[in-house]
C-alpha cells in the first residue's frame, strides 16, 4: 500500500513542482519586460526621441504636404516588422520600422532601443528615436535608400564593383570588432546576414537588426536554453549547445563574405544552396577548381584582384568552421580584410571608418 502511495503522490510532486517553477520564469521575465518598457515611457533614453504615435502617423502617411495624405510607402518587410518610408516635419527622410504584434515582439522591440541607443558608430544604423503608445511599436531610423545587401545583389541595374564589395566587407568587419569589444562588455548581434546589412547612396554598409542581440558583460560566453536561429546563417555551435559566443557572428559574417564573393542572385538563400557555395569554396581553396570559379559572372573578371580574393575566401572559410576553436577572431578578419582592401589598390579615397 505505502509503495502505491509512493508511485502516486512522487510524479504529482514532480510535475507540480516543475509547473510552479515555470510559472516563476514566465512570470519574472514578463516582469522584468514590464519595468523594461515602463522605463521607455521617458522623453528620451540615451538620446533617442520619443515620437508620439500622432508624429509617426504623420511621418509615415507624409502629411507634410499641404493637405495631401499619401499612402504608406513600403521598403522592406522582415520577420519583425514592416519598414516604411518617413517625412519628418523638418523635412528629414526616415526609415519607421512597425513591429509586428507578436509575442516576443516587446523584447525585440526593447532590445533593439537599448542597443541602439548605446552603440554609435558610423557602420552601425543610427536609430534616431522609438514610440510605445497604444499596444504599438515603432522605430525610427535614419534613411538608407540604397536598401539592404540583399535586395541591392537582385536587381538587375546595377552590379556591386569588386572595391565596392570589400569596402562594405571592412565596414562591417569594422562595426563588429566595436560590438565584441564594447565598453560594457560583447554584445552578440545574432542576426547579421546579408539583409542586416543597410547601404547609403555611398554604399557605405550599416549594420542593423539587433532585435535579437545580447549583451554578455564582461563574460566571454553563456549558454542559453532559448536558442534563437538565424536560418542557414545560425552557428551550428550554438545551434547544438546554446552555448554564445562572439565567434556566433563570426560563424555568419564569414557566410555574409563567400555570398559577397560569389554574388549569388538568390531571392531566399536556403540550406542546398549554402551547401553548395561552401563545397565550392572549399574546392577553390583547395585547388580543384581555380580561383575564377567564385567570381560574382556579373562582374565578368572586371578590376578583381584574385590575391586579394583569395585572401577573402580563406578567412571566410576559416569562419564557417564548425567549432568556434576553429574559427579567427574578429580582429583577425579584420586584418585580412585590411590586406585585400590595400591589395585592390583602389585610387581613388573612400570614407571608410578606421579599424
Amino acid at each position: 500500500m505505502e509503495k502505491l502511495l509512493i508511485a502516486i503522490i512522487w510524479p504529482t510532486v514532480i510535475v507540480v513542482t516543475i509547473l510552479v517553477i515555470l510559472v516563476k520564469c514566465i512570470s519574472k521575465r514578463s516582469k522584468n519586460i514590464v519595468v523594461v518598457a515602463q522605463n521607455l515611457e521617458s522623453p528620451t533614453l540615451n538620446g533617442l526621441y520619443k515620437f508620439t504615435i500622432v508624429e509617426i502617423e504623420n511621418a509615415i502617411n507624409n502629411i507634410g504636404k499641404i493637405n495631401v495624405r499619401s499612402t504608406r510607402k513600403l521598403i522592406g518587410n522582415g520577420s519583425r516588422g514592416e519598414l516604411y518610408q518617413g517625412i519628418l516635419p523638418s523635412g528629414q527622410a526616415v526609415a519607421i520600422k512597425e513591429m509586428h504584434k507578436r509575442e516576443d515582439a516587446m523584447e525585440s522591440f526593447i532590445s533593439e532601443v537599448e542597443c541602439l541607443s548605446r552603440a554609435r558608430h558610423p557602420s552601425i544604423v543610427c536609430l534616431l528615436g522609438f514610440c510605445n503608445e497604444d499596444g504599438k511599436q515603432f522605430l525610427v531610423y535614419e534613411n538608407y535608400s540604397a536598401g539592404n545587401l540583399a535586395q541591392y545583389f537582385l536587381r538587375e541595374d546595377t552590379v556591386l564593383t569588386w572595391h565596392a564589395r570589400v569596402k562594405i566587407l571592412r565596414g562591417c568587419a569594422c562595426a563588429i570588432k566595436y560590438l565584441h569589444h564594447y565598453i560594457d562588455g560583447c554584445i552578440i548581434h545574432r542576426h547579421i546576414k546579408l539583409s542586416s546589412i543597410l547601404l547609403s547612396e555611398t554604399l557605405e554598409p550599416k549594420l542593423c537588426g539587433f532585435g535579437q542581440a545580447k549583451m554578455l558583460g564582461m563574460e566571454e560566453s553563456q549558454v542559453f536554453e532559448d536558442v534563437v536561429e538565424n536560418g542557414v546563417y545560425t552557428d551550428p555551435e550554438y545551434k547544438k549547445s546554446g552555448l554564445l559566443t562572439c565567434s556566433t557572428d563570426i560563424y555568419s559574417f564569414g557566410l555574409v563574405m563567400l555570398q559577397v564573393l560569389s554574388g549569388p542572385r538568390i531571392a531566399h538563400f536556403g540550406q542546398d544552396d549554402r551547401n553548395i557555395l561552401l563545397t565550392k569554396a572549399k574546392d577553390v581553396n583547395t585547388g580543384k577548381l581555380p580561383i575564377s570559379e567564385f567570381e560574382d559572372p556579373w562582374l565578368k573578371g572586371k578590376q578583381i584582384n584574385h590575391e586579394a580574393l583569395k585572401s577573402i575566401l580563406q578567412i571566410a572559410l576559416l569562419c564557417v568552421a564548425e567549432t568556434s576553436k576553429e574559427r579567427p577572431t574578429i580582429e583577425q578578419v579584420s586584418e585580412e580584410l585590411n590586406k585585400a582592401w590595400s591589395l585592390s589598390n583602389i585610387a581613388r579615397p573612400i570614407n571608410i571608418p578606421p579599424m
